[in-house]
C-alpha cells in the first residue's frame, strides 16, 4: 500500500529530475530482508532510526550493515539521555511503522536529519520509502543533493 510519504519522496525526486529505481516487494521488517528483496548488498541499505535525544526527536541514517553507537551521538549533542522512539511514537509523529522510515527529514518527515559517514562509502543508497513494500534505490550523490542533512558525522559501529 502506497503512503503519503512515498508520494512526497517520488514528487521530490521527479521534481529534481533525479534518476531512481522503484522496487515493489513483499513486506520486509529487517534490513537483511530488505536487502534480499531489493537484490542489493546489505551495506547499500540506508537504515533510518528515530531517536529521542534528550527532549528532541532526531532522525539518524546509517548503513544497514552497521549499528548505532549511542555513545558517539550522546557526545556529539552533549546529551544526557538517548533512546529509540517507540512504535507508538513513530506512528503518532510520522504515521509510520518500524522498518518503513525513509532517510529523509524535512520536508518529508518533521525531524532534523543526521547522516553517518558510512553512507558516503557507497555509490548508491537503497531504502524503504514509507512502507514495508516499496523501496527506492538511487545514487548517493543525488540523495545528498536533496536530503539536506543537519549534519554528517560518524555515529556507527560494527
Amino acid at each position: 500500500m502506497k503512503s503519503e510519504i512515498y508520494d512526497k519522496i517520488k514528487n521530490i525526486l521527479d521534481g529534481n529530475n533525479i534518476n531512481y529505481r522503484e522496487i515493489h516487494h513483499e513486506p520486509t521488517r529487517t534490513s537483511i530482508e530488505s536487502a534480499e528483496a531489493r537484490r542489493e548488498p546489505l551495506e547499500v541499505g540506508g537504515k533510518s532510526i528515530l531517536l529521542k535525544v534528550d527532549d528532541t526527536f532526531m532522525l539518524f541514517v546509517l548503513s544497514a550493515s552497521l549499528k548505532i553507537d549511542s555513545r558517539k551521538i550522546r557526545k556529539q549533542f552533549k546529551a544526557k539521555n538517548i533512546r529509540f522512539a517507540t512504535p507508538e511514537e513513530l506512528n503518532s509523529l510520522a504515521g509510520l511503522e518500524p522498518g518503513a522510515v525513509p532517510p529523509f527529514g524535512r520536508p518529508v518527515l518533521p525531524f532534523e536529519l543526521y547522516i553517518d559517514n558510512s553512507i558516503l562509502k557507497n555509490s548508491r543508497i537503497a531504502f524503504n520509502a514509507g512502507t514495508l513494500t516499496d523501496s527506492i534505490v538511487m545514487s548517493t550523490k543525488d540523495y545528498f543533493s536533496i536530503a539536506n542533512p543537519a549534519g554528517v558525522f560518524n555515529f556507527s559501529k560494527e
